[in-house]
């Protein structure tokens, strides 16, 4: 569930969309503009994503009010508290929630005096490079890996697109293992035999989640891709623990379901040749 707590920003999810939000509200995008980007990047939105994109929203006096009738209609159905409860949560815990959650609705249907000032940000670097491979620990005590498929200078933002592959051996992997490596593909929970692929932002890294990955090298990359390009449909985190999750489900879901036809990692690095076209 990658919950701390019964607060509204107390979820992994929470933490990434508020993050992501505002690194784009800072940088002079317009919170009408920020909403409809978030909402196609999560177009299968938790509970925790509207909650937190209508607090964004209400902390920016941008709220509309089909987002707050979607609010209210969760708060007030309780589907939230029957998430927490799926979840095996505490009857404490779950109380705790149900008063948060009614005092995040008194909030919402208030009205924020002034919207929240725009913060001026520096520019920020990439983590790593283009190219690189990832190697982490999976649950069941083998390697998996990652591949860097973009580093972006550009946006200031510093993001690095990486790919989760379906890498899983007990000894470390080589590059040479990289090179060779199919993508993982997850159809665990609601996911519909999609690759995990998912732009990063480099500030939570080296606080929260550098002694979780190694680089061990580095392969060519003859594709180039775009934070705001359409030639990959890929998310915005900023918790890199989302490589390695999806890894650790989809190996639990293939014990029982079988395993999930991928492809070859070259489909995302390599250019056709001309003889290949047609």
């Amino acid at each position: 569930m990658g919950t701390w707590g019964t607060a509204i920003k107390s979820n992994d999810t929470s933490a990434d969309i508020y993050a992501d939000f505002f690194d784009l509200y800072n940088d002079g995008k317009e919170p009408t503009e920020i909403k409809e980007k978030l909402i196609s990047n999560n177009p299968k939105g938790t509970n925790d994503f509207w909650f937190t994109l209508a607090l964004a929203l209400w902390e920016t006096k941008s709220l509309p009010s089909d987002i707050l009738e979607k609010v209210r209609g969760i708060i007030e159905s309780e589907s939230d508290l029957k998430v927490w409860k799926e979840f095996d949560a505490s009857e404490s815990d779950i109380k705790k929630r149900k008063i948060v959650l009614e005092k995040f609705l008194v909030k919402l249907e208030s009205e924020k005096v002034k919207p929240k000032a725009r913060k001026r940000i520096s520019k920020k670097e990439p983590i790593f490079k283009k190219g690189s491979c990832l190697i982490f620990k999976l649950e069941n005590g083998n390697y998996g890996g990652g591949i860097v498929l973009e580093s972006d200078f550009e946006t200031g933002f510093g993001y690095n697109l990486i790919v989760t592959t379906r890498i899983n051996l007990k000894s470390k992997p080589t590059v040479s293992d990289f090179k060779k490596c199919n993508v993982l593909v997850a159809s665990f929970g609601n996911w519909k035999n999609e690759p995990k692929i998912t732009w990063y932002l480099p500030k939570r890294f080296k606080n929260e989640f550098s002694e979780l990955f190694e680089n061990i090298g580095e392969i060519p990359i003859e594709l180039n891709y775009t934070p705001n390009g359409s030639e990959i449909r890929a998310s915005f985190s900023a918790g890199w623990q989302n490589i390695i999750e999806p890894a650790n489900k989809q190996l639990e879901h293939e014990k029982s379901n079988g395993i999930t036809k991928s492809f070859s990692i070259d489909k995302l690095i390599k250019r056709k040749k001309w003889w290949q076209f047609g």
